[in-house]
């Protein structure tokens, strides 16, 4: 039976639109009240089609801005500008003016009342900065340096950018990463998460769907020169967890 006070989010779709697509048409998604969008949702090879899909949301949807909103920006604005890969310059191409003017309006994090958990605060990557790394065996003091500024009544901290889901207590607060939608890093599938009662508190969900069928489809509709490369790198290969962490883990100060 889903719950209908329950809240998903989603992070890191990266415009893969199918997977995207396959987590929408979860019961629990469509019954959710509140679908948070916490950032990186389309730089990537689909982006026109996974801003419909995501506007589909309504009033629904709360949308935040990661460091993946603010690249494509800073591309859009600038053709010259640094950028993380060759999807994001292409990507921001794509963005219409009132596209570009929705993304300039997104705030960095938002604080949500969630029954069973109270005050949570969701941003992107971390509540202090847009692209700070903290991973599942992240020291204490890792911890402790990024939740510094969270008021004391948010007991709740959700965060993405990393890829890798994770649930972890740091410092007497629940620390929760859902994953990605679109790159996902240690099993494959569409990662996301359900927050309230209908989730057990909290509950890390994965969604199987048609990876060949993506790829396909990206190749077919996305017009990235590239396409057809990128989707075989990120959707139908998965990086393990231990490959995300070797990668990653110099990024927290360890």
């Amino acid at each position: 039976m889903t719950d209908t006070a329950a809240v998903a989010v989603l992070s890191d779709v990266h415009g893969v639109a199918p997977a995207l697509e396959a987590v929408l048409a979860e019961p629990d998604v469509r019954a959710a009240r509140t679908v948070v969008l916490t950032g990186d949702l389309l730089s990537g090879p689909l982006p026109e089609q996974t801003l419909a899909l995501l506007r589909g949301l309504g009033d629904r949807a709360v949308w935040l801005r990661g460091n993946g909103e603010r690249e494509l920006l800073a591309c859009h604005h600038d053709p010259e500008a640094p950028a993380p890969d060759a999807v994001t310059p292409w990507a921001a191409r794509q963005l219409a003016p009132a596209d570009v003017a929705e993304l300039v309006a997104l705030p960095a994090a938002v604080t949500l009342d969630v029954p069973g958990l109270g005050p949570v605060l969701f941003c992107h990557a971390t509540p202090r900065d847009d692209a700070e790394v903290v991973l599942a065996d992240s020291r204490q003091e890792r911890f402790a340096e990024v939740l510094a500024g969270v008021p004391e009544e948010v007991r709740t901290v959700v965060c993405g950018h990393t890829h890798m889901p994770f649930v972890r207590v740091a410092h007497g607060r629940l620390v929760v990463n859902p994953g990605s939608v679109g790159m996902p890093y240690g099993r494959d599938g569409a990662h996301w998460a359900l927050l309230g009662p209908g989730g057990g508190a909290v509950a890390l969900r994965r969604t199987v769907y048609d990876r060949e069928a993506a790829c396909a489809r990206i190749a077919a509709e996305s017009g990235f020169p590239e396409a057809a490369a990128w989707a075989d790198e990120y959707v139908r290969k998965t990086y393990s967890a231990e490959e995300a962490l070797a990668a990653f883990g110099p990024l927290d100060g360890r």
